[in-house]
């Protein structure tokens, strides 16, 4: 069916029906894309999702943690296929999916955390430059993050290229193109936590 999403673009639309997905919510139990909208929160606007390579893997993720806190559900893609498959299926009954891996993740604010979110960006200003500085070229740029809550930091990868789990199955593809990686590959963000 994945695979299917991935190439019949006519019968998409019926098949996203039938998907099932594990998420950070729903324990054993399997549910499709219809159950994760009805229980979106309130003022949710996108389908949150990360991949990765197990289950285990993504729900120990620091990139869920504030999601999680927050009330969030995400879902686990685990599956090498479902990689290509998001690739295709890009929204699901008008709702984007985004992956919490990648650069653009907006999550509601209150106009208090919005404020004081813009203080902390000014004040930490000069250490996002000065990791800037000494990183150089090994990442694109230094920013404060929204989307971690314990964790001192991530890396996250530009919103249109390769996720760092797409990049992993592709360096394992025995027949890969050199010429399609090296542009698919997307120089990381680091997402520095101010609270930490």
């Amino acid at each position: 069916m994945k695979l299917g999403i991935h190439e019949d673009t006519t019968n998409r639309k019926k098949l996203a029906d039938l998907l099932r997905f594990h998420t950070s919510k729903s324990g054993e139990e399997l549910i499709s894309l219809k159950d994760y909208i009805s229980r979106m929160k309130e003022g949710q606007k996108d389908i949150f999702y990360i991949t990765g390579e197990s289950r285990a893997s993504v729900a120990a993720s620091p990139f869920i943690e504030s999601l999680r806190k927050k009330g969030y559900e995400v879902l686990y893609l685990v599956d090498p296929i479902d990689e290509y498959m998001v690739q295709q299926m890009k929204d699901y009954e008008e709702k984007k999916l985004k992956s919490v891996t990648k650069e653009g993740l907006e999550l509601d604010e209150t106009e208090d955390e919005k404020k004081k979110r813009e203080e902390e960006k000014a004040k930490f200003e000069p250490l996002c430059k000065l990791m800037k500085d000494i990183l150089g070229d090994k990442v694109e740029k230094v920013v404060l993050g929204t989307r971690i809550d314990e964790s001192p930091c991530v890396l996250v990868t530009s919103e249109y290229g390769w996720s760092a789990n797409m990049e992993r199955i592709m360096k394992a593809q025995a027949l890969r193109d050199s010429s399609t990686s090296s542009y698919m590959v997307s120089k990381r963000t680091l997402e520095l936590n101010p609270r930490h």
